[in-house]
């Protein structure tokens, strides 16, 4: 456990390849981590990071460490946690990125619930559409929707989001209403893009079992959902969505799903973040309250959609 902070300090370096933001992430002075850093590498016999007065760089031994100190430091400070259950509070300020209308809509009406648990944890929110990055931009979590690509971060799944096939009553009644694979390609789509995504994605619809992908002509692209659903709401074309972001607009006919029977596969949510989850208790303790939360909003509040 004494050397647990010099790996810390090495693998925040690493992840940012600043030596002072390292140090203030682990709220110690930047001379601190240098140490940290040198006695580690004085111990080891090697050179882990390379550093010069333009730029900070991992040598190919501080590519191979950098992925056995994160092991070892979730499983010490898990062992750390195996003990805790009887001592203080997650305490601390934690900053959080979040798709916008789960912040919004689900989120934020229960946050006095998530206080009235850990009074001491002092919540960041930063409500986006767009793709963080979360070393970068100095998060301690991001709240991801759709498969993780990246290998560097660490992700707890929190559970899955329903997908639908959806459309305008007055989409639907001028080009007419979409039933098999084939139909979809005499029709637009809303196109989504980000720094990731690009706005001529494809559809995917599963149909007995088997994925397809269809491109679809596209006439506006956007980048928030809060616009996705504006356009789609206008007439401008179908989209793929998640069942919670529509619900009140199924139930009131302002959209309709079509082509129920060929969703696309459930969208995974997750709690994305430098360490896994479970290491630090405060990011535990969001996505313990943040699980628990969308699986209650899920089943108390959807209801069956109107379909075409």
């Amino acid at each position: 456990m004494d050397r647990l902070l010099n790996l810390r300090a090495f693998v925040r370096v690493a992840d940012t390849l600043n030596f002072s933001e390292a140090a203030a992430s682990l709220q110690i002075a930047r001379s601190s981590v240098s140490k940290l850093i040198q006695d580690l590498e004085d111990e080891l016999g090697t050179r882990l990071i390379q550093r010069s007065t333009r730029q900070v760089s991992l040598t190919p031994d501080g590519h191979a460490f950098r992925e056995r100190c994160i092991a070892l430091i979730c499983e010490a400070e898990s062992m750390q946690q195996m003990f805790a259950r009887d001592g203080p509070a997650p305490r601390g300020a934690l900053r959080v990125s979040l798709p916008s209308r789960i912040a919004h809509h689900i989120v934020a009406p229960a946050l006095p619930d998530f206080f009235a648990r850990y009074p001491d944890i002092e919540l960041d929110l930063v409500s986006t559409d767009r793709p963080v990055d979360l070393l970068g931009e100095g998060f301690d979590c991001v709240v991801r929707v759709g498969r993780q690509k990246d290998s560097n971060l660490m992700s707890r799944k929190i559970g899955e989001l329903e997908m639908l096939n959806c459309a305008s009553p007055a989409y639907l009644q001028r080009y007419g209403v979409p039933q098999t694979v084939d139909d979809l390609h005499r029709h637009i789509t809303v196109g989504y893009s980000s720094r990731r995504a690009s706005r001529d994605q494809p559809w995917t619809i599963v149909e007995n079992g088997v994925e397809s992908s269809i491109r679809m002509r596209c006439l506006v692209s956007v980048n928030s959902a809060e616009l996705f659903i504006a356009c789609c709401k206008a007439g401008m074309g179908l989209i793929q969505i998640p069942a919670y972001d529509v619900q009140l607009m199924l139930q009131d006919g302002s959209l309709v799903e079509v082509m129920s029977d060929q969703r696309t596969a459930a969208m995974p949510i997750a709690v994305v973040s430098p360490e896994r989850p479970s290491a630090s208790p405060m990011i535990s303790a969001f996505a313990d309250w943040l699980s628990t939360l969308m699986d209650e909003y899920m089943a108390e509040r959807f209801a069956g959609p109107s379909r075409t």
